[in-house]
């Protein structure tokens, strides 16, 4: 047990520091206007936000689709 007690002083000084850290956090935080929150969310929800923004592009073309039959059919082998 006594060969934990190094591990004392760190660990007060990480409870320290985020306990500091936490409380400072507080402060940083702005509170935001009502009616602009109701706008925020208003604009995010509206339907034609969806049409407005481009589709994704892609590099590459999109592979067929393959023609499967339901069947399992080996490749033929070449003739040597």
């Amino acid at each position: 047990m006594e060969i934990l007690l190094w591990l004392v002083p760190s660990a007060i000084a990480t409870v320290v520091a985020m306990l500091w850290v936490g409380w400072l956090g507080r402060e940083g935080r702005g509170e935001v206007d009502r009616d602009v929150a109701v706008r925020r969310l208003a604009g995010a929800l509206e339907p034609d936000q969806r049409r407005r923004r481009p589709a994704p592009g892609y590099a590459a073309p999109r592979p067929e689709p393959d023609r499967s039959t339901g069947i399992a059919v080996r490749p033929s082998r070449r003739a040597s």
